[in-house]
């Protein structure tokens, strides 16, 4: 009967990104997102309050070289001066997707998710508001593919963030969202560095 009504508490609460029960690495992953080891030198912003810590940490330990050329590259190069478009990553397959551009109301953006890739976004310029939306309550609405799938969603269960230049969002594919929204503020024009990351 216990584990039935913290079963239905939990569905009422709404799941928004994968959960991990161990308790232990739970600790640790805090620990390591702490301690900036991840960070290769990077200090232009910190993770926003909704990564996940141990997808962060397992998905660095898979793949340190690709992380550490991410946010080497990030910390080096001047954001704000690169030119509009798609910029490769040296010594990586990654490609960084610079993003001028304007935020639109929540009916004309799709939420989405990825099950090959992360998504790096880094508002570099402005304000960008992001969706998380609840699994319980979404359904995937198209096929997937290449490497994205849609849902139809209920508003009022989704959470919204807004971002600023010193935080950075990483969107695991359990983390499904809807990126470019409006924000209260007057202007809405943003830039945003977009780098999908090999999700393993």
């Amino acid at each position: 009967m216990a584990a039935c009504l913290m079963a239905i508490g939990l569905h009422a609460q709404g799941y928004y990104t994968k959960y991990y029960g161990d308790k232990k690495m739970q600790k640790i992953a805090q620990g390591w997102l702490k301690s900036g080891h991840w960070r290769n030198g990077f200090g232009k912003a910190d993770p926003h309050e909704t990564v996940n810590a141990v997808d962060f940490y397992l998905q660095y330990q898979k793949n340190p070289d690709q992380w550490k050329a991410l946010f080497e590259w990030l910390e080096k190069t001047d954001l704000l001066a690169l030119p509009k478009g798609r910029t490769p990553i040296p010594g990586t397959s990654m490609v960084a997707s610079v993003e001028d551009d304007t935020n639109r109301d929540l009916d004309q953006q799709r939420s989405e998710s990825h099950y090959h890739h992360i998504d790096f976004q880094f508002v570099v310029k402005g304000s960008e508001r992001f969706g998380i939306i609840d699994h319980y309550s979404s359904k995937p609405n198209t096929p997937y593919k290449p490497d994205a799938i849609h849902y139809a969603y209920d508003k009022a269960k989704t959470r919204f963030y807004d971002s600023t230049p010193s935080k950075f969002f990483l969107f695991f594919p359990g983390d499904w969202h809807i990126a470019k929204l409006k924000t209260d503020l007057p202007d809405q024009n943003i830039r945003v560095i977009v780098v999908k990351v090999d999700y393993l």
